[in-house]
């Protein structure tokens, strides 16, 4: 295990380990223990219990924080002919179809978020090995698979994160920076909770929400009590 350097442990002593704190108070904590030069990211994660390897729980999906993330997502849009002018007109960054294709092919990744029209999917397929291991390849779960394309580009630009659980249970979703008001992100926190407490999978058994955290990027993380988030 890489050892911890001195500021880690300076801000980790202002936590409490064993204690489960109430929303806003971990948020507020989560900023302070933030020891990093730059506008760190808050972000939370989850432990879930449920089985990954099971289709019926491998939990999966997207949702618009309110507050957005602080970060603007360049977006990328794979379509044609008319759906080529409305992703231009709805503010993409980039769009095409085969030349993209052959940028990425050749080591292309200037781009957060890539949208395909279902028809195109065919094409973009074939990138599956390049963008599968980085997370970029568009599904519908996630909204960026559609003929709906300046919708998706409007909830990316307005601050849509995805989230998928990892074979170890854990979901981690960014909800902004250190720079934020504590209530925005509060806000961010609940919507995201609340997301996931739906996505709840039916045949999940026991305890649902084994543990919740939020952290900056390279702070301590701080245990949040649901309890708290459910009473509010």
């Amino acid at each position: 295990m890489a050892k911890k350097g001195k500021k880690y442990i300076e801000a980790a002593k202002l936590v409490d380990r064993s204690k489960a704190y109430p929303v806003a108070e971990a948020i507020d904590l989560a900023k302070k223990t933030s020891y990093a030069k730059f506008d760190a990211t808050v972000e939370v994660a989850f432990r879930l219990g449920v089985d990954p390897k099971r289709a019926d729980q491998n939990i999966r999906g997207a949702v618009v924080l309110p507050n957005g993330t602080g970060k603007t997502q360049r977006v990328l849009v794979f379509a044609k002919g008319e759906k080529l002018k409305e992703a231009e007109a709805a503010g993409a960054d980039y769009v095409g179809d085969t030349e993209y294709i052959n940028k990425i092919q050749q080591g292309w990744f200037d781009f957060d978020v890539i949208v395909a029209t279902p028809d195109m999917m065919g094409e973009v397929g074939k990138l599956g090995r390049v963008l599968g291991p980085k997370g970029l390849m568009p599904n519908p779960k996630t909204g960026t698979v559609t003929f709906d394309v300046a919708r998706a580009i409007a909830e990316i630009k307005a601050g849509k994160v995805e989230y998928r659980v990892d074979k170890a249970g854990n979901i981690h979703v960014p909800i902004g920076k250190t720079s934020f008001e504590n209530e925005k992100l509060v806000e961010n926190f609940t919507t995201v909770f609340d997301t996931m407490l739906k996505a709840k999978p039916s045949a999940a058994k026991g305890t649902y929400m084994k543990n919740v955290t939020v952290s900056s990027t390279m702070g301590p993380g701080v245990k949040v009590d649901p309890s708290s988030v459910a009473a509010r």
